[in-house]
């Protein structure tokens, strides 16, 4: 089975997310605690990152 390249998945994991942004895991786990965070989706326990949303999140920041 082919695995799909980081930039074509609309959902990241953590450990996707920082290796597709340069963000600590840290950091994107401080973001995504956020009760307002709009790029983060929740399937149970495990939080994943919504990438496009996560790209405009990016793209509109000044400083993270």
């Amino acid at each position: 089975m082919k695995e799909v390249p980081i930039w074509e998945k609309s959902n990241l994991s953590l450990e996707e997310a920082a290796a597709y942004s340069g963000i600590g895991i840290n950091k994107l786990r401080d973001l995504t605690n956020d009760q307002n965070c709009r790029f983060v989706l929740w399937v149970g326990s495990k939080r994943l990152i919504k990438r496009r949303l996560f790209d405009q999140y990016i793209e509109q920041a000044y400083s993270i």
